[in-house]
């Protein structure tokens, strides 16, 4: 690791082809000044993504990178991880990504707690695919194919994660940049899996879940009394659906990570026999 990276260093000469506006240009923004800010550099980070708007980030970022199928993100970087404990692992993905048919390897990388981040770009819509209704959709929320609504409650991501045993629940907000690098911060910085759900607003096919939206309703548990340690309070906080909340609502620093705990330590990792010179040079390269 470098003590002298640079949050441009993680920008790769890719522009990206998200609608202008979208809300995923600041969260990954955030997520490269975290990298930078915890002394990470391109060489030592690995980003995985999955499908959707969200899953081109590791070809708009410099680093190490895979972009893989929809919904199994998660796995490829839980095996990254393991394979190589001195990478710092990222893996991105969208809600439809994450919590449809991702959902299970959500629930499971969770209970595994293994030294990673994983942040979500929820926009409460699936923007790759023209706007259909997401699992984090409103019940009400009316598309093409949804005209009346889903007519189904939204999922509750963080409510997953707690239940599923996570050491590491925290909300942010892609256009707040500081405080959103913050919290990406305090995710990698945890020992142990680091989940943090991003509100990343859809400026073309979502004109409820706006940018107003959330500044005007956003609660950031940093301005309250709010014991981040504390399970129950976490409790009321992520089942609180009246409410939209950001920052760190749940840790638990005293839970071994995966990698504690299976004694995973060395690199295991290794070059296939015959792979060509420089082959490693040529896919960072590619991404």
């Amino acid at each position: 690791m470098s003590s002298d990276v640079r949050f441009t260093d993680f920008k790769s000469d890719k522009q990206p082809t998200w609608c202008p506006g979208c809300g995923d240009f600041g969260t990954m923004n955030g997520m490269m000044k975290a990298l930078a800010n915890t002394g990470n550099d391109p060489d030592n980070t690995f980003v995985v993504a999955g499908i959707g708007c969200s899953g081109k980030i590791g070809t708009y970022m410099h680093s190490y990178a895979l972009h893989g199928v929809h919904g199994r993100a998660l796995p490829v970087g839980t095996g990254v991880k393991l394979a190589n404990p001195n990478l710092e692992v990222m893996v991105a993905g969208g809600d439809g990504d994450g919590y449809s048919i991702g959902v299970g390897h959500f629930i499971h990388a969770v209970r595994r707690n293994v030294d990673m981040t994983y942040i979500v770009m929820d926009n409460r819509i699936y923007g790759l695919t023209k706007g259909q209704a997401s699992p984090t959709s409103r019940e009400d929320f009316e598309t093409s194919t949804t005209p009346d609504g889903p007519k189904q409650p939204p999922v509750n991501p963080l409510a997953l994660a707690l239940s599923a045993g996570a050491t590491f629940i925290a909300q942010s907000f892609s256009s707040d940049a500081m405080r959103h690098a913050e919290i990406v911060q305090e995710a990698i910085e945890h020992d142990g899996f680091g989940f943090v759900n991003v509100f990343s607003p859809c400026v073309t096919f979502n004109d409820v879940d706006t940018y107003d939206y959330f500044r005007d309703s956003l609660v950031d548990v940093a301005d309250t009394d709010h014991d981040r340690s504390d399970y129950d309070a976490a409790k009321e906080i992520i089942m609180d659906m009246d409410k939209e909340y950001q920052g760190v609502l749940y840790q638990n620093e005293a839970a071994d990570s995966y990698e504690q705990s299976h004694g995973v330590t060395e690199n295991t990792a290794e070059i296939p026999d015959g792979a060509p010179e420089g082959a490693m040079d040529l896919v960072r390269e590619f991404y």
